[in-house]
């Protein structure tokens, strides 16, 4: 496969996957409540990295900031963490991907450079890509914890629940009770994003293998340049022309 075809995948798929990734971490719904085989209420209520919300049954959605950062675990602050780097990588690929582009001709920019940047945005996609996967799978590991043992405590066992567990985030009830979480829709967009990102940066990855050697196939010849003739060559080529002529 030609390295502008891959270079230029690479490039689409790397955006796609960087917006995918913002798009998840400003997203409220990473946990939502689990509503199965409960009675019709009148909260629904739903956590993200940055805000926790309720919604009634009147359409009325009411948001608490989550404000400050000793207040929260340690997990969830890694999950923060992960998501922002994720972010912040993903960005800074995709604006070195753009001058990377064969397709994009600059003068003082050589094309081995041009190899360079792509395979520098290609791991940068990579390790995006990564830190919002392992970001969404510590979250969602969480949940599930907090799944089982509100499930122990509904039917008599010890635990924590959510709020134990990831105190601050991930817990702190708005309304008491002790309601089940599931995995809401932001979890899917950032592995989504994730893989996506990683795509992206095999396909850079693979692009500046071919671009090296593209461009070692244009290195030029040795251009062979016949040797000079001397002054006495010169004389014994006119004394032939003269004998040749007499």
């Amino acid at each position: 496969m030609a390295p502008s075809v891959l270079q230029n995948g690479g490039f689409v798929s790397g955006l796609v996957g960087a917006a995918a990734l913002i798009a998840a971490t400003a997203m409220n719904n990473w946990s939502v409540k689990d509503r199965q085989g409960d009675v019709v209420t009148s909260v629904y209520t739903y956590k993200g990295l940055w805000r926790d919300c309720e919604t009634t049954s009147s359409g009325l959605t009411e948001c608490r900031p989550l404000y400050g950062l000793l207040g929260f675990s340690g997990v969830f602050q890694a999950v923060r963490a992960l998501m922002i780097v994720g972010v912040v990588l993903a960005v800074l690929a995709a604006v070195i991907s753009v001058f990377s582009l064969t397709c994009l001709t600059m003068n003082s920019m050589a094309d081995t450079t041009k190899a360079k940047m792509s395979l520098t945005a290609g791991i940068m996609f990579i390790i995006g890509g990564v830190c919002g996967i392992a970001g969404a799978s510590i979250y969602a590991n969480q949940i599930v914890a907090s799944f089982r043992m509100s499930n122990n405590l509904n039917y008599g066992g010890g635990g924590g629940g959510f709020g134990g567990n990831m105190q601050g985030g991930l817990g702190g009830e708005m309304g008491g009770g002790m309601p089940r979480y599931t995995f809401g829709p932001a979890l899917f967009v950032a592995w989504i994003g994730g893989g996506v990102l990683l795509i992206g940066g095999v396909l850079k990855s693979l692009a500046f293998r071919g671009m090296l050697k593209e461009d070692k196939s244009h290195y030029p010849g040795v251009v062979y340049k016949p040797q000079s003739r001397t002054r006495t060559d010169q004389h014994s080529e006119d004394g032939k022309k003269d004998k040749n002529y007499v």
